[in-house]
């Protein structure tokens, strides 16, 4: 089972650094430590950031903050059952 708190906070380390306000998913690769490749795992929860990008419903741009990206990135994930 994946840990909600641990999940959020490796996305807003992971995209925190990003140029907000964003306007699409390639706006974020920049500040990604590992680029696509960046890795988030939990419990058996485990996804690359492309992974993420392709799997979630394509998120509600433009994002102002990091915090409201992460809100929408987690309900996603909850929406679709990968938590």
């Amino acid at each position: 089972m994946a840990d909600e708190a641990e999940l959020r906070e490796q996305f807003t380390e992971a995209f925190e650094g990003a140029d907000y306000p964003i306007s699409s998913p390639m706006d974020l690769v920049p500040a990604l430590p590992n680029g696509p490749g960046t890795k988030f795992e939990s419990g058996d929860f485990s996804m690359t950031a492309m992974e993420l990008n392709t799997k979630l419903s394509g998120g509600d741009f433009p994002y102002d903050n990091v915090d409201a990206f992460v809100d929408d990135i987690i309900e996603d994930l909850e929406d679709q059952d990968y938590l």
